[in-house]
This record gives C-alpha cells, structure tokens and sequence, in this order.
C-alpha cells in the first residue's frame, strides 16, 4: 500500500506566508494582537470559573460592564494596574509575568 504524501501549511508555516517571518514589522504586531485576545480570552475564563457576571466583576473593580467587555475581546489597551485590579481585586487571583530576553 503506497500513501501519498500530503501537501499540508503549518499554522506558522501560514503566518510566515501572510505577515512575514519572526522579527518582522507586521508579524511581531500580529504575535503581540494575539497575545492580547488571549490574555482577554484568560480574563473571561476566570471570570466565567467563579461564576460572576461582567457587570458583577466590573462593580468590583470599579469599571462599567462594557469596559470588562472590551477587555475580555481585546486586552491591549488595558494598564497593569487595571490587570491587576482584575485578577487580584476581582476574581481573588494571582498574575505571574514572565520576560524573555
């Protein structure tokens, strides 16, 4: 029994195609827009763990429900200070940053 070989694109085999190679303008932007939807996307899944409402985790850290909204679909423009005031203040969690150099 021959296979065939499929003719298959990575997912960064895709990303280096459309915005470029690692180091490049357009694609150390997208790589930093992704990292942010998934900082919103962790955001709500903690939110949605302890059960509150977005209003409910707004009222506690002083915000309006439509800025938690913003912030769990895109968490770039968000301060540390607001991150923190989320996790911690918030949902009653802790943030761990890492920096690689």
């Amino acid at each position: 029994m021959i296979m065939k070989k499929r003719n298959t694109t990575t997912w960064t085999d895709l990303k280096d195609q459309v915005y470029g190679e690692k180091g490049t303008q357009r694609r150390d932007q997208l790589d930093r827009e992704f990292k942010s939807f998934k900082i919103g996307l962790m955001l709500r899944e903690a939110r949605e763990q302890k059960k509150m409402t977005q209003d409910q985790l707004g009222q506690k850290v002083e915000k309006k429900r439509s800025y938690i909204s913003r912030i769990e679909n895109d968490a770039s423009n968000m301060t540390l200070k607001t991150l923190y005031d989320i996790v911690e203040k918030g949902l009653g969690g802790k943030i761990k940053i890492q920096i690689e150099i």
